[in-house]
C-alpha cells in the first residue's frame, strides 16, 4: 500500500478513488492533484513510481490542509462560535441541527435517541 501524507491508499483502486480516502480530498480536488502531477487517473495505486508518489505528496503539502490538520482547524472554528455564544454557536453547545433544520419531527440524529417523559396521570372521577 502507497502511503501518501501519512495515510495507506488501497492498492488495487483507481488513484484517483484512492486518493479520496485522505481525509480532505474529494473527488474534484483528486483530480485536479493529479492533473497537475501529469498522472493519469485511471493508474492503480501500486503501480505508482516513487517520483509520481512524491509529486503528488508535494502538491498535496502545498496547496491542500489535510487529515489531522483539517480536523483541527475545524474543531478550532466550532470552538470559537461556542466561545463568542453566536447562534450557530449555542446550537452546537446544544447538539441541535445548526444549518436551520426543522427539529420538530426531525434531527434525531443530533438529537439522539428519544428521552421520554412520563405523562401526567389522570385523575379519575368517583
Amino acid at each position: 500500500m502507497p502511503r501518501i501524507v501519512g495515510v495507506d491508499i488501497p492498492n488495487d483502486k483507481s488513484i484517483w478513488i484512492s486518493l479520496t480516502y485522505i481525509h480532505g480530498i474529494g473527488k474534484y480536488i483528486s483530480q485536479q492533484i493529479l492533473k497537475e502531477a501529469r498522472i493519469d487517473p485511471v493508474t492503480k495505486a501500486n503501480k505508482l513510481t516513487e517520483d509520481e508518489l512524491s509529486r503528488i505528496t508535494q502538491i498535496i503539502d502545498r496547496d491542500c490542509v489535510v487529515g489531522g490538520q483539517l480536523r483541527r482547524q475545524v474543531s478550532q472554528n466550532i470552538a470559537r462560535l461556542r466561545d463568542i455564544a453566536c447562534y450557530r454557536g449555542m446550537r452546537h453547545r446544544r447538539g441541535l441541527p445548526v444549518r436551520g433544520q426543522c427539529t420538530q419531527s426531525n434531527a434525531r440524529t443530533r438529537k439522539g435517541p428519544r428521552k421520554t417523559v412520563a405523562g401526567k396521570k389522570s385523575v379519575k372521577d368517583h
